[in-house]
C-alpha cells in the first residue's frame, strides 16, 4: 500500500487525454448533428400536422448493448400528467429545439421501465462515470446525442464548467451545445446507479483493462460506495487484487468494511500476503478474525503468520510467497512448477534451494534457471554468492543496511534453524523507508 501513485504517469495520462478529448467533436458531420440532452428536456413534441402533443421529459437509451455508443430506444413525453412512451422509430425529426413525429395520430402508451435501459437525464447526468482514457472519475454536466447512419445514439459526455452554467441558466440558452470539453462515450464506463447491476456497457468496460493497478486504485478511491463495488465486479479477480494493493490504507480498510465478508475475504485472498496483512492490521480484532476465517485456506495460511510480527520488522514486511526446490530436482521440473503457478509468476525473483532438513542452502535466480541446461539438476547451480538472510525480528534499518551492503534484490527471512519463512523484496523496503512517496516497482529478478 502507498500514499500516492507515481507522478511519472501524469504526463502520459495528460497526453492520452488531450489526444482523445476532441476526437469525436472534430468530426464535422457529427458535431453539426450534436443535440444537447439538457437542452432537449422540455422541448415540444409535434405530430405530423405540426400540433404539439406534449414535451420531452427524458430520453431512454439501451444500456446493456455491446456497442460503444448506446442507441436511443425512445423518449418519455410529458402529456398532461402522464409520462408517455414514444418509440424512437416513430420520430422523424430529432432536433435541438423540437421532436417531430412521422404520424399525425399516435397512440402514446404509459412509460414502463424496461430492463437494460436507462433514462439519461435522470440516471446519468450528474452521476459518477469513469473516463477510462483519462483514468479519472467524472460527472457529466450534459450528454450529447447524434443521429449517425440513421441511428440516434449517445455519443459523448460534456464535463465543462461552462456547460454546467448553460444547463442551470436561462432556458433559451440550454439547447445550444457548447462542446468544449466533450469525452467520447466509447471511453466511458458507467455503473450500477445507471440501470442496475449488470447494466454497464461491456464495450466501455474493455477500457478498464488498459488501466494500470495504480490508476484503478485512484478510481476506486474517488468513486462512491456503490460505484466502486460495481467497478470491482467488472474487473478480473487478479486485477482487482492488484488495484487494492495500490490503495491508500484508510481507503482499503473502508472498502473492506463496506464489502460483504465473503467478497472482502476473496479479495484479500488474491492479494500478496504482505499486502493483505497490511490491510488486516488496520481492522479491529473481531473484523480481522472474521475475514481470516472466511479467506481460502491456502491464502489464510500465508497471511495469518504475518500478523504476529511488527509492521516495521522483517516478519511484517516479508511475503510468504516462495518457491522451494530440492537439489535433486531437474531444471525442467522446476521451470514446469513455476509455469504452473501463474498466479504469482510476476512476483517471483527466483527459487530457494532447501536441504533434506528444510534448511536454506542457496537461492537461484530466474536468470540462472533460464540459462541452465534443462536436464541438469539444481545442485549444479549451488554456488556463491550465498543468500542474504535476516531473522523475522530484524528492524527496518538493519534490513536496509543489508540491501545496501550486498546489492541483492531480495533477502530471505529465516528462523533460528535457518528455515525460510519468507522473502523481502527491495521495493517493499523502499516503500517503508519513504512514506508518502510514490510506490516504486523494481523488476523482481536477480541479475
Amino acid at each position: 500500500m502507498t500514499e500516492s501513485r507515481p507522478s511519472s504517469s501524469v504526463p502520459a495520462l495528460r497526453a492520452r487525454y488531450e489526444q482523445r478529448v476532441e476526437r469525436l467533436t472534430t468530426l464535422r458531420h457529427v458535431r453539426s448533428e450534436l443535440v444537447s440532452l439538457a437542452g432537449l428536456i422540455g422541448k415540444p413534441v409535434l405530430n405530423q400536422a405540426g400540433e404539439q402533443i406534449g414535451h420531452v421529459a427524458d430520453v431512454v437509451a439501451r444500456w446493456d448493448s455491446d456497442q460503444p455508443y448506446p442507441p436511443v430506444t425512445g423518449l418519455i413525453v410529458r402529456v398532461g400528467r402522464r409520462r408517455a412512451w414514444l418509440p424512437i422509430d416513430m420520430v422523424d425529426e430529432f432536433g435541438r429545439n423540437r421532436i417531430g413525429l412521422r404520424s399525425a395520430r399516435l397512440d402514446l402508451r404509459d412509460y414502463v421501465v424496461r430492463p437494460g435501459e436507462a433514462e439519461l437525464s435522470r440516471d446519468v447526468i450528474d452521476h459518477q462515470l469513469v473516463d477510462t482514457d483519462g483514468a479519472r472519475v467524472i460527472r457529466a454536466s450534459d450528454l450529447y446525442l447524434a443521429r449517425v447512419a440513421g441511428v440516434v445514439q449517445l455519443v459523448g459526455a460534456d464535463v465543462g464548467f461552462n456547460t454546467l452554467l448553460r444547463r442551470l441558466g436561462p432556458a433559451r440558452f440550454r439547447s445550444l451545445p457548447t462542446p468544449d470539453k466533450v469525452i467520447d462515450w466509447a471511453s466511458i464506463t458507467s455503473f450500477g446507479s445507471q440501470g442496475g447491476a449488470g447494466g454497464t456497457l461491456r464495450a466501455a468496460a474493455q477500457g478498464l483493462q488498459r488501466l494500470r493497478p495504480g490508476e484503478l486504485a485512484d478510481l476506486l478511491e474517488d468513486l462512491g460506495r456503490t460505484e466502486r463495488q460495481d467497478l470491482l465486479n467488472q474487473l478480473p479477480p487478479e486485477r482487482a487484487a492488484d488495484a487494492l494493493e495500490e490503495m491508500q490504507e484508510e481507503e482499503l480498510v473502508q472498502l473492506l468494511r463496506e464489502s460483504s465478508t465473503a467478497d472482502a475475504a476473496q479479495l484479500l485472498g488474491r492479494m500478496e500476503p504482505d499486502e493483505a496483512a497490511d490491510g488486516l492490521r488496520d481492522l479491529e480484532p473481531g473484523e480481522q478474525e472474521e475475514l481470516l476465517d472466511a479467506m481460502p485456506a491456502g491464502a489464510r495460511d500465508r497471511v495469518a503468520p504475518l500478523l504476529g510480527y511488527g509492521e516495521r520488522t522483517a516478519g511484517g514486511i516479508m511475503t510468504t510467497v516462495m518457491v522451494t526446490v530440492t537439489p535433486t530436482e531437474t531444471i525442467r521440473q522446476v521451470r514446469d512448477r513455476i509455469r504452473a503457478d501463474r498466479e504469482h509468476a510476476e512476483d517471483l525473483a527466483g527459487v530457494l534451494v532447501l536441504g533434506e532438513d528444510g534448511k536454506l542452502l542457496d537461492d537461484v535466480s530466474m536468470t540462472e534457471l533460464f540459462l541452465a541446461d534443462l536436464e541438469a539438476t539444481v545442485d549444479s547451480l549451488i554456488a556463491p554468492p550465498w543468500p542474504v538472510t535476516v531473522t523475522p525480528d530484524a528492524g527496518l534499518d538493519e534490513i536496509a543496511e543489508r540491501f545496501v551492503e550486498t546489492r541483492h534484490s531480495w533477502i530471505v527471512v529465516v528462523d533460528e534453524e535457518e528455515r525460510p519463512l519468507g522473502l523481502i523484496l527491495a521495493d517493499d523496503v523502499l516503500d517503508m523507508l519513504v512514506p508518502g512517496r510514490p510506490r516504486y516497482r523494481f523488476p523482481r529478478r536477480l541479475a
